[in-house]
């Protein structure tokens, strides 16, 4: 009997990335029976990273294994990018050295966005090289090209006049590009350019979206006038891949028992996820909004980005407030306490939003986030913060049709509370034309990725193709 093919994953520290990248090797081990490595390089100063880390060892689905962490002391690139590309450099000899203690060597190595310096260590070892894009096609379809834009426009991206042009998608508005294409003249810019040349020439991409959703996209990387003049790499559309967490029907969150008694379809869920917060002025504006609203809400409140003398507030006996109270408006949640439940941790998401209760979901629109609110059937209000998450706004509510967004982008101004009721007030009210309109189209593209990941679907299809072809060494 021939054993399990056996397949090396590496991920790039940050929740976003972390969790993808398990819920893949996890895909990968129950579905389709694969002996999984997974080198994961974490922050080692984050809990909520540890605590992920560990949960995913006790199930003992694959094997987990941290590199060590590498001295980025000299380094004085403070952007998100670049560094993260520094950091995975420096760890490829790390990773190099684990793989060559391996007893059993993987054949295949599959790398996420940052990480695909590591495929110098794939060919060292004759390991087959694919890249896990856990954002989705639009994303992937910019990264890629971004070598043909580098060298087609002059001056910087977001002072062109014109939508950047993508052969066989949807144009660009300069206004969404990505975060390392906002100024061409920061390192990682190049780091990101430089990215797309990696991912076209390796083995295969893994792209957490599918066939029904973004159909032209996807066609356009296999036709030779389009994007496949670029991109040398098949493209398997293997998604959604979202965390599974439990129902939260244990009765043991405080959390969970407040949605219980809520009327269904009558909460609305707001978090920026892992990364994102607010400044002061427009956290007043949101929690204003809110209120406005008249709807009920749970809303996960962190510390704003800038802080403000304003912002804190005594309570009763003249002590300064420590809880998420004092990042709020006073009497802000004496006035909300029947409809509104405020929560200071990043709460069992998947699981929030599929409590009967929740009716639409205000999100950062993080491609993970998005992907959670689209298998819920959840409409979305979308309020981009960074990454490419300007562009999943634009695609979520101009394209797909179940979300809505500001008039402006959030990061060029404050948006003020009577847009943010409105915004509410549309996807959750049941009068409203468009928010039904909307609430609709939620529920057809829930169904849509269920049809994709069920046996025989496109998804599912793709996902057995490429396993096939795990076992082919490099």
């Amino acid at each position: 009997m021939d054993s399990p093919t056996h397949v090396a994953l590496i991920s790039s520290p940050g929740m976003g990335h972390l969790f993808p990248s398990l819920e893949l090797a996890t895909r990968l081990s129950t579905r389709h029976h694969l002996t999984l490595t997974v080198f994961l390089v974490t922050s080692h100063s984050s809990s909520a990273e540890n605590n992920v880390v560990a949960a995913a060892e006790a199930t003992g689905l694959f094997t987990v294994v941290e590199l060590p962490p590498a001295d980025m002391s000299d380094v004085t690139d403070s952007t998100v990018v670049g560094r993260l590309a520094i950091t995975m450099r420096r760890h490829v000899p790390a990773l190099r050295s684990a793989i060559s203690a391996l007893t059993s060597r993987p054949s295949a190595l599959i790398a996420d966005i940052f990480s695909t310096e590591a495929f110098a260590v794939a060919d060292e070892f004759h390991m087959a090289k694919y890249v896990f894009v856990a954002s989705n096609a639009w994303f992937l379809a910019l990264t890629i090209y971004a070598q043909v834009l580098d060298k087609q426009i002059v001056g910087q991206y977001v002072d062109q006049k014109e939508p950047l042009q993508i052969p066989g998608c949807e144009p660009v508005r300069p206004c969404d590009v990505v975060d390392p294409m906002l100024d061409r003249t920061e390192s990682q810019y190049y780091e990101y350019v430089k990215m797309g040349r990696a991912i076209a020439s390796s083995h295969g991409v893994l792209v957490n979206s599918w066939d029904e959703l973004q159909g032209r996209t996807l066609a356009s990387f296999k036709d030779r006038s389009l994007l496949g003049r670029v991109m040398n790499a098949p493209v398997y559309s293997i998604g959604p891949i979202v965390r599974h967490f439990g129902s939260g029907k244990d009765g043991s969150s405080e959390l969970f028992n407040w949605l219980r008694k809520q009327p269904g379809k009558s909460v609305i869920y707001v978090s920026f996820g892992s990364g994102g917060t607010l400044s002061f002025e427009q956290m007043t504006e949101m929690a204003h909004g809110l209120e406005l609203s008249r709807q009920r809400f749970v809303w996960v409140v962190r510390p704003p980005t800038v802080r403000s003398d304003a912002m804190f507030f005594t309570t009763g006996d003249g002590s300064e407030d420590q809880s998420e109270a004092r990042y709020l408006p006073e009497g802000f949640l004496e006035r909300t306490s029947e409809v509104g439940f405020l929560v200071s941790m990043w709460a069992e998401q998947t699981a929030v939003l599929g409590s009967p209760a929740v009716g639409g979901f205000f999100t950062h629109g993080g491609w993970n986030s998005s992907l959670e609110g689209i298998t819920k059937g959840v409409p979305m209000i979308v309020w981009p913060l960074y990454a490419e998450q300007r562009m999943n706004a634009t695609m979520l509510a101009d394209e797909m049709g179940v979300a809505v967004r500001p008039k402006e982008l959030p990061g060029n101004a404050v948006i003020g509370r009577e847009e943010i009721a409105a915004m509410v007030r549309k996807i959750m009210a049941e009068e409203d034309e468009e928010g039904r309109a909307i609430r609709a189209k939620a529920m057809e593209l829930q169904r849509s990725a269920e049809k994709a990941c069920a046996q025989g679907g496109s998804s599912y299809e793709n996902f057995a193709r490429v396993v096939k072809l795990f076992g082919r060494t490099g």
